[in-house]
């Protein structure tokens, strides 16, 4: 039947392709010859792909109909529907280019027209000389175009082409994504279905899909009992197997195709028979069951296919999995799975079919995992641990033989999936079972310790060399389980303090013996001991000091981590083989991290041990600490940068580089330290803590002297010189902590005094950094000593100006926010703190701003304090400054009360910021005069017009106010006085080149 339809489908779907394009030409017959061509490229694109979706999805809906709604039945009409779209979309496409093909020539020729026209040269000579498009075409190229008319269509003979050689353009158009995916699955169901026999493979997916509609209409329709359905079944499935195995030696992939249908065919029969349809015993469908499983392994062996033996047991295996939670009793589930593990290690003695064992690896642990997760009960037990032993040790001795049939040419060959496997997995699900007994997951640590360390020793009697590898994986997994049944045994400290050890022990092995794989064990061990006491960090609660597992445990790891880096920062001697020289490479990297890590848990240990806590003879009562929650920060902050210091001289005298990288890092542990202790409200010169401070300060001085002034060290590189600029910044925020204390036992916090903390320590620091460092930047400047001989510039000008800019902000701010309260002394004008403080941080930017400028060579970047911008800046601040002297004298003697609104609403403020800005443009434009310069004088002249417009705007809303009368009379003297004593300088005269060139 499917030879006629076939050829059905296939006039159909031209029909369909034809009716399309007809509509299509009567679309597009009307449109632009681009537009043509663009809808025809992007619509065959589009819609090809919605094609295949579309009758593919359409397929899986009636194949899914077809079956009773069964997932299968949409997966296969999905296929056949998306194969069905495919051929569809190939005869539209065919369609489309017979009926196009007038059309696409006149485009063509359109086209090459456009091209011949915009290549076209203005001079005579190329008039007359056609392109070099047209003239390379060579005659099998080139074609006659002749505007053909479309069905239902004449040309008119304006619209006639004439004919010229068009040579076709390549199609630019690249395939979508969904086109591109759909090429891909084709492309891999041609692999699977031409890789081998394509008919027998065809075949058994229609028959399969003709069985599956065969019983669901007979299921549904109730035509034949039960039991004859499956007898019909398990006949076709011996048929198949009969065939196969008669056509084994004429055609081999044929026979073997056959014979694995059929074997899967009977056990899905099986199987089927006993639990879904109870009606046959469950016994006698096991051993049924294992005559088929014997009778594959025997037809597997016979003919050496590996496929059919994966076939047989791939069916065996996934008969239980897909009809699991049908009933039964799991024992006999255990006992099938069982036979087929034996029947895959019988196999396993003659042939190395490493797929073959793999299925049945993951058949059988995936099904007892998932067993044990969703149906384990604890009257289970015995059975359970049966089978898990069982299926372990056939696992064990099947990569053992495997090993022993697969030699290579640096040893036999190891499954490594099938060394690691049992041992893990089985592992997992031992410690499932005796996780509530006592010690039961350490003794079962200690049971596949046994298991694999005896296989070892029973393999280097007898195969030493040969099976180098697989016995130094197994000492490896063995030696692995003696470790972890440690911890199972003994508490997580005292755990990880042993692995560490053994981890540097075994590292010393390797080192000694000149053997990579113990050194790669013990990194591996050391990495693993670590992690394990960081996942299990807790409260350090102990009696003893010192000889508890918190700080024990943390110390002996960072011991171990230390020793391993010392012997890592030489290379180390291995056996040369293309493994070892690969490890040898990354192992000489792991030097400077292991060290690293080392450090850190060595100062972890510390920290345990500061924040211990001991136990109260009390029940119920919480441990007491042995220091103070506030002092353990800066005792930490201690142990971290004596260790460094430590950590510095040692690697000084041993010429160990990396151990001085800690002294580098000491600035953020005082940083964050400090940061943390003013949040909490502690100060620096609190009692005990300026001690602490004072010693940690201390060393941090002398690492970073030394850091720079080591003999053979590296010039200052950006490291040393942030560490210097940073530490400015820090001493900044500690100057300004220490005026908070003074404030806060002044009680001062509601006053001025306050306020301006932070703006005096800033500026305080300026004027340091400026008369300490800015005479190191002239340059007949003396030679000066450690640090100003090489961080000069970082001091004044790296560390200085984001101060700099600090200070100017925090006095714009306080000079607009601050009213000046002076409690407890009296307010008095300029002698107040904000108008002390405002002034200095003004003087002390200028100052700044001028050592930069004189310095000698000319810093990068200084160059911008010199212009015009920031002159303006500080004039700008300086006029801020002013003002609000004014505002503030207002508030405290004339009763304005110091608020935006009400300040501005004053006329008698506003009164007097109109004086104020006259008789400041008063004196900028008679300083101006006198000296000749026009800028100055032209910028009093725009403040007194901004008097001007603020009479106008705001001053003169005061109707009948004295303070409008007094505003506007003395602004109007004071611009007398101006223009008296003040006009505007001449411009100064050109030079001679100036005027030549103006020329």
């Amino acid at each position: 039947m499917v030879p006629f339809a076939l050829p059905g489908l296939s006039l159909i779907m031209r029909l369909v392709a034809h009716c399309c394009c007809s509509r299509l030409m009567r679309s597009l017959v009307d449109q632009p010859p681009c537009v043509r061509h663009e809808r025809l490229t992007w619509g065959g694109q589009f819609g090809g792909e919605l094609m295949i979706l579309g009758i593919g999805l359409l397929g899986a809906i009636i194949g899914w109909s077809l079956v009773d709604f069964e997932g299968f039945g949409f997966v296969i009409g999905g296929l056949f529907g998306m194969v069905a779209g495919w051929i569809l979309r190939r005869s539209v496409r065919a369609e489309v280019l017979k009926a196009t093909e007038a059309l696409q020539a006149q485009i063509d020729l359109l086209l090459m027209r456009d091209i011949v026209d915009a290549s076209s040269a203005p001079s005579a000579a190329s008039e007359h000389r056609p392109p070099a498009s047209l003239t390379d075409v060579s005659p099998s190229q080139a074609v006659d175009i002749q505007p053909v008319p479309l069905a239902g269509h004449s040309p008119s003979p304006s619209t006639a082409a004439p004919t010229a050689p068009v040579t076709p353009l390549p199609n630019s158009s690249e395939p979508g994504v969904i086109e591109t995916l759909a090429a891909t699955i084709i492309a891999r169901a041609k692999d699977w279905l031409f890789g081998g026999n394509t008919i027998v493979r065809v075949g058994l997916i229609i028959l399969f899909v003709g069985l599956s509609f065969l019983a669901s209409y007979a299921a549904s329709a109730g035509l034949f009992p039960i039991e004859l359905r499956l007898a019909l079944v398990v006949g076709i499935g011996i048929a198949l197997l009969v065939v196969g195995f008669r056509t084994r030696t004429a055609r081999p992939g044929f026979g073997l195709a056959l014979q694995g249908a059929g074997i899967a065919t009977i056990y899905l029969t099986l199987f089927a028979a006993a639990k879904l349809y109870d009606t046959f015993p469950v016994f006698a469908a096991f051993g049924f069951m294992i005559l088929v499983c014997a009778l594959g392994c025997a037809l597997a062996i016979l003919q050496r296919s590996q496929a059919l033996a994966v076939t047989a047991f791939a069916g065996g295996f996934a008969v239980p999995l897909l009809l699991a939670g049908a009933g039964g009793n799991i024992a006999s589930v255990f006992a099938y799975f069982t036979i087929l593990n034996i029947a895959i290690l019988f196999i396993a003695r003659r042939q190395s079919w490493r797929l073959l064992n793999l299925i049945g690896f993951f058949a059988t642990f995936g099904a007892a995992t998932l067993w044990g997760t969703t149906s384990y009960q604890p009257s289970d037990f015995l059975l359970a641990q049966v089978f898990l032993i069982v299926s372990v040790l056939i696992y064990v001795v099947t990569a053992v033989l495997y090993t022993r049939a697969t030699p290579g040419r640096l040893g036999h060959v190891v499954d490594s999936t099938l060394l690691f496997g049992p041992a893990f997995a089985g592992f997992g699900l031992q410690v499932g079972l005796v996780h509530d007994r006592p010690l039961g997951s350490a003794f079962a640590a200690l049971g596949f310790a046994a298991l694999y360390l005896g296989v070892a020793v029973w393999t280097m009697r007898h195969r030493r060399h040969s099976f180098r590898v697989m016995n130094e994986t197994m000492l490896a997994i063995g030696i692995g389980f003696v470790t972890l049944a440690v911890p199972l045994a003994l508490g997580v400290g005292w755990t990880s303090a042993a692995w560490a050890l053994e981890g540097v022990g075994a590292v010393w092995v390797g080192m000694r013996q000149a053997r990579w794989m113990p050194r790669l064990f013990g990194i591996l061990l050391q990495l693993v001991a670590a992690f394990l006491y960081l996942t299990s960090l807790d409260a350090n609660v102990a009696a003893l000091p010192l000889a508890n597992p918190g700080f024990v445990g943390a110390m002996l790891i960072a011991l171990a981590a230390l020793a391993t880096a010392w012997w890592l920062s030489a290379p180390l001697p291995h056996s040369g083989s293309r493994l070892a020289q690969w490890y040898g490479g990354w192992e000489e990297r792991l030097a400077k991290p292991t060290f690293l890590a080392g450090f850190g848990f060595w100062w972890l240990a510390w920290v345990m041990e500061i924040g211990r806590s001991v136990p109260t003879r009390y029940a119920g009562q919480p441990p007491i600490p042995v220091f103070s929650h506030d002092l353990q920060p800066l005792l930490m902050l201690l142990a971290y940068v004596a260790s460094a210091w430590l950590a510095q001289t040692i690697g000084r005298r041993l010429r160990w580089s990396v151990a001085s990288w800690p002294s580098h890092t000491t600035l953020p542990a005082l940083t964050l330290t400090f940061f943390a202790a003013v949040g909490t409200g502690h100060h620096l010169l609190y009692l005990p803590d300026c001690a602490v401070w004072l010693v940690t300060i201390v060393l941090h001085l002398r690492m970073l002297y030394l850091n720079d002034t080591t003999p053979g060290s590296p010039p200052p590189h950006a490291m040393l010189r942030t560490t210097h600029v940073g530490g400015v910044w820090l001493a900044t925020a500690m100057v300004a902590d220490c005026l908070w204390l003074a404030i806060d036992r002044a009680q001062l916090w509601a006053s001025a005094w306050a306020e301006v903390t932070f703006l005096t320590s800033a500026t305080a620091v300026l004027i340091g950094l400026t008369l300490w460092s800015g005479r190191a930047l002239r340059a007949a400047a003396p030679v000066y000593r450690w640090p100003l001989d090489r961080h000069a510039v970082g001091y004044a000008w790296q560390a200085a100006l984001p101060i700099a800019a600090v200070v100017f902000v925090s006095t714009l701010l306080t000079a607009m926010l601050s009213s000046g309260n002076a409690d407890p002394l009296p307010y008095m004008p300029l002698l107040n703190p904000v108008d002390l403080a405002l002034s200095l941080s003004l003087a002390a930017l200028e100052y700044w701003r001028r050592t930069i400028l004189a310095a000698a060579p000319t810093l990068p970047g200084a160059a911008v304090l010199r212009g015009p911008r920031a002159l303006a800046a500080l004039a700008g601040l300086a006029f801020v400054i002013v003002n609000t002297i004014w505002l503030r004298l207002a508030h405290h003697f004339l009763g304005v009360p110091w608020d935006g609104d009400a300040l501005l609403a004053s006329f008698v403020v506003q009164t007097g910021l109109a004086i104020l800005w006259t008789l400041l443009a008063l004196a900028l434009m008679v300083r101006a005069y006198r000296q000749g310069q026009r800028a100055p004088w032209l910028g009093g002249a725009g403040l007194l017009g901004l008097t001007v417009i603020k009479l106008l705007l705001i001053d003169l809303n005061n109707a009948g106010g004295g303070a409008r009368i007094i505003a506007f009379i003395v602004v109007g003297l004071l611009m007398l006085a101006v223009g008296y004593l003040a006009p505007l300088p001449p411009r100064p005269k050109a030079t001679p080149d100036e005027e030549e060139a103006a020329a």
